[in-house]
């Protein structure tokens, strides 16, 4: 079982960039979330979708968090048929470490525009 990260004064690199503080290449943004082109992408469609609340892993979401989350889910479909992948994409969520997560800011990539094996990783 990984530790939660520990905790910083120091903004995420995903904080950042939702203050405009980092450029990103933004696809998507309402008052809950905003979704940027992954700068290492996977796939052909890559898009990160981070909510605005600092979250810094799916686990720590508390039951206060259940909306932000079902409206994370919700858009990130609308940008997949946005992208012209509507039927056919991926949501992946690292959560932790040892799960692969390197920002400690909740965030889920949105994969398309190639055939996707199973199982991944």
């Amino acid at each position: 079982m990984s530790s939660p990260p520990a905790p910083s004064a120091a903004k995420t690199l995903f904080e950042k960039i939702i203050a405009r503080e980092i450029p990103a290449t933004i696809v998507h943004e309402d008052d809950l979330c905003i979704g940027i082109r992954d700068i290492n992408p996977t796939a052909p469609v890559h898009i990160l979708l981070i909510p605005k609340k600092p979250m810094p892993r799916l686990c720590d979401a508390v039951p206060e968090d259940q909306a932000l989350l079902g409206h994370l889910m919700l858009k990130a479909t609308a940008i997949a048929e946005a992208e012209g992948y509507g039927d056919a994409y991926r949501l992946v969520v690292n959560n932790g470490a040892a799960a692969g997560q390197s920002v400690f800011h909740l965030h889920l990539h949105i994969i398309a525009g190639r055939p996707l094996k199973w199982p991944p990783g």
